[in-house]
């Protein structure tokens, strides 16, 4: 939960699961999938390949209106081979499970664009690899973050509310990696208002001055494409918070043209845990430049501290920021769950 991040230390490999009947893997298989799966279970295999691994609580703020009809729907998934799951072992109660693409998945997507399994790039030791990578607590932690904000859209009286764009690491790496390599890119909507951001999703084990360093790559960035993105630097404390603003705000005033990167922090302590939706769209944002003020704002409301920012662009595929469609790489997923007639939005 984005309320109570998990933390990579308390992380300690994976319980097994007991062994359950599988459908293999074959073309009768995936030609019985063709009936059996949704416009949804489709999405959230392109999600799961997206983003690499997501919990229980992820798919529950993406596609379900409750933790049980969420376990019902993956279980079934998993005995059709089209997703996998693990539960890693934390040293006091219980992790949530953990969901992968599974090779039926795999070659539903493949299919689907016109690629075979090697084309798309999928491996299952590959994807099944996160359970026991030294970052899996990070990722899900940028995961939940993005999540916990298409929660607060699907549950938002305002139906002009939503993250219209979420890229993943991986996605920005392609895209940027010369230069950063931002845990995720995101866009939203609310109130009329648009904006985007590279989040750094900050646990407290980099050093700040490496934390800080990073703004010369934003900086460069900019210059070349052109178009100014604001960078969110996301802490779980308050305290980290306020050492991460000391060693940011020392590096920003050393830019050629600081404006160019204008940025944000805030810390996950400042949620409301008691909250119906506590996430990123909270009233807990502070601008890094003086000038803009010392409250604290909304998401959206940031776009208030930064007038110099022209609004995004909205994209097609894979061109926002400039970035043009690659012909390697499907497009992102539409972060909001597709609708019964098969178009994106809230359930």
């Amino acid at each position: 939960m984005i309320t109570n991040t998990t933390q990579q230390r308390s992380l300690r490999g994976h319980n097994p699961t007991r062994p359950t009947p599988r459908a293999a893997n074959t073309t009768e298989h995936r030609a019985m999938l063709a009936w059996r799966l949704t416009p949804r279970d489709k999405w959230l295999g392109r999600m799961l390949w997206e983003h690499r691994v997501l919990t229980t609580h992820h798919l529950t703020d993406l596609a379900f209106t409750g933790p049980r009809k969420t376990r019902v729907r993956l279980r079934e998934l998993f005995l059709l081979g089209v997703v996998d799951r693990f539960q890693p072992f934390v040293t006091t109660g219980s992790s949530p499970m953990h969901y992968v693409l599974a090779p039926a998945g795999a070659a539903v997507l493949a299919a689907e664009d016109g690629l075979d399994i090697k084309e798309l790039g999928y491996r299952h030791d590959r994807a099944f690899g996160v359970a026991h990578s030294l970052r899996l607590a990070h990722t899900a932690g940028v995961n939940g973050w993005f999540t916990a904000l298409i929660a607060h859209a699907r549950h938002s009286a305002d139906h002009d509310t939503a993250l219209t764009a979420w890229w993943s690491e991986r996605r920005c790496a392609r895209h940027f990696g010369d230069l950063v390599r931002p845990d995720g890119y995101g866009r939203w909507h609310q109130a009329g208002r648009a904006i985007e951001w590279f989040l750094e999703y900050d646990t407290g084990t980099e050093p700040l001055g490496k934390l800080a360093a990073k703004l010369t790559g934003y900086a460069a960035l900019a210059h070349s494409t052109g178009i100014t993105t604001p960078l969110l630097v996301w802490t779980l404390t308050s305290r980290r918070e306020a050492g991460a603003r000391r060693a940011l705000a020392a590096a920003w005033r050393e830019l050629d043209e600081p404006a160019s990167v204008p940025v944000a922090t805030a810390a996950a302590e400042l949620l409301d845990p008691n909250a119906s939706h506590p996430g990123p769209a909270d009233p807990i944002w502070l601008p890094l430049d003086n000038r803009a003020g010392g409250t604290r704002r909304g998401l959206a409301e940031l776009t208030g501290a930064w007038p110099h920012i022209a609004p995004p662009v909205p994209p097609g595929g894979d061109t926002a920021l400039g970035v043009e469609p690659s012909a390697t790489m499907m497009p992102a997923p539409h972060p909001m769950p597709p609708e019964p007639g098969g178009h994106s939005g809230r359930r």
